[in-house]
């Protein structure tokens, strides 16, 4: 399994992440250098998932203090600008704007000081990493219970370690089954238009070992009628109060699938994903992507511009529709309350 500090890490005047645009053709490492440059990878997906995006909202708040003004009111003012352009630079995984909050809790007092507050800025955004990757551990552990051995499961774009900083929550389940010897097996369909499933998760799988089969996200559906899936776990991005969960977009569609077919549909995801002050999916905003992800592949236009594009990067499940939640705390049954 790749190590958390290759995936993303903090140093002195940047931070540096493993560039997932590039995978898996090319392991390349991105070095931030400022916040500016920092938003620009996290809306380009050279860092993505929800769990990432969290740790790699508070690397970003103490790059933004390493290089504040040490006026110390030009301090706080320059970092707290800097972490709101953080917290807003993809709207619907809530673990960013989390991410983001607990640096900034970290320095309550601290303004007068720049240097004090570099340094807790620094220190909660790498124990926010630590915990991150505790908690899917965690959430593996968890949710292995919920498998036999050689259980054939089916999950959607990628919620690995690349995905959270370090083992992953859907595929933290799946790691478990595998490290326990349960030998599971993985459908992981392509994710269109990005691939995450096909470029992210299987190279995740193919690294640790884990069977697996790639398969266009068309074809799934067969997959469910032939009786070759066992159960269904995906990753989250946002959790309401009510448990309905915003994820990539497709996951709405499997779950449906998986419910028609009587096979179990988990979600797996920190506490971090779930979103209190959102009361159901409906107040979840879905950000949209840019048109040409759809219309062109490899550089080859495959839609003409006298098409409309629309491309949604996630669709919101109903609560009714998941058999249980893990997270870092266990395997959470519905009906769902989350709320404050």
């Amino acid at each position: 399994m790749i190590a958390p500090t290759d995936i993303i890490r903090l140093e002195a005047q940047a931070v540096v992440i493993l560039d997932q645009t590039r995978l898996p053709s090319e392991r390349v490492e991105r070095e931030c250098a400022t916040v500016s440059e920092l938003v620009i990878a996290i809306r380009e997906l050279a860092v993505r998932g929800a769990p990432a995006l969290g740790v790699a909202g508070a690397m970003g708040v103490a790059l933004a203090a390493s290089q504040a003004p040490d006026e110390p009111e030009l301090f706080q003012r320059t970092v707290l600008a800097e972490a709101a352009i953080l917290a807003a630079s993809r709207p619907t995984a809530i673990n960013l704007a989390v991410g983001v909050q607990t640096a900034l809790e970290a320095v309550t007092g601290l303004w007068a000081t720049p240097a004090a507050a570099r340094s807790a800025l620094v220190e909660a955004a790498l124990a926010f990493h630590l915990a991150e990757v505790r908690r899917c551990e965690e959430i593996g552990r968890h949710g292995a219970t919920l498998f036999t051995a050689h259980a054939r499961i089916c999950t959607i774009c990628n919620a690995g370690a690349l995905a959270t900083g370090g083992y992953g929550t859907a595929l933290g389940v799946i790691r478990r089954l595998h490290e326990e010897g349960l030998s599971p097996a993985v459908w992981v369909p392509e994710t269109r238009p990005l691939l995450q499933g096909a470029r992210l998760t299987a190279w995740e799988l193919a690294q640790d070992g884990i069977a697996h089969h790639v398969i266009p996200d068309g074809a799934i559906a067969s997959r469910f009628g032939l009786g070759l899936i066992d159960g269904v776990v995906v990753g989250a991005d946002r959790i309401a109060a009510n448990g309905d969960t915003a994820n990539k977009v497709g996951t709405y569609g499997l779950a449906i699938m998986a419910r028609h077919h009587g096979i179990p549909f988990y979600v797996a995801a920190p506490n971090t994903t779930i979103d209190p002050s959102t009361s159901t999916g409906a107040e979840i905003p879905i950000e949209e992507r840019p048109r040409a992800e759809v219309a062109g592949v490899a550089g080859r236009l495959t839609v003409g511009d006298e098409s409309p594009v629309v491309n949604p990067a996630f669709d919101v499940t109903p609560a009714a529709l998941i058999d249980a939640i893990i997270t870092e705390d266990g395997v959470l049954r519905a009906p769902f309350d989350f709320s404050a």
